[in-house]
């Protein structure tokens, strides 16, 4: 199972290695999509976590125990066809190539399971078709 989740931790938190606790103690494999940590500081991540829903919960359990804030992410790039004049910029942006031109038709193809949500699409839009549902 999987789920992207937004941690949020205090400074005295920073210090803990989150994601070698995470595959060690709980076996729960954790991909970095978005992170802000600076020491003394209040850091958070944007993970996407897989594991056994178990360990998962498990492992959610122990962030909290930690005074680790965590959230479920439930955020989506959302693109509005009918502004769109699928001019491509995006795909030059997009790190995951979750939106790409197809080469028949030139028209923009968005494949949301390659999408991490980081966003990068939104400002490079020049019609601002782009959009996230939060």
């Amino acid at each position: 199972m999987k789920k992207r989740v937004t941690l949020t931790f205090p400074r005295t938190s920073v210090q803990v290695p989150i994601t070698y606790r995470l595959a060690k103690d709980f076996n729960v494999a954790s991909n970095i999509i978005r992170a802000q940590v600076t020491p003394n500081q209040i850091g958070t991540l944007v993970v996407e976590l897989s594991g056994d829903i178990d360990q998962l919960e498990a492992a959610i359990d122990w962030m909290q125990s930690k005074n680790i804030k965590v959230s479920l992410e439930r955020r989506e790039i959302l693109i509005d066809e009918e502004i769109c004049v699928d001019c491509g910029l995006c795909t030059g942006v997009c790190p995951t190539e979750a939106l790409t031109l197809d080469s028949d038709t030139f028209y923009l193809t968005f494949t949301r399971s390659r999408c991490i949500v980081c966003e990068q699409c939104i400002s490079a839009c020049p019609v601002q078709a782009i959009s996230t549902n939060l």
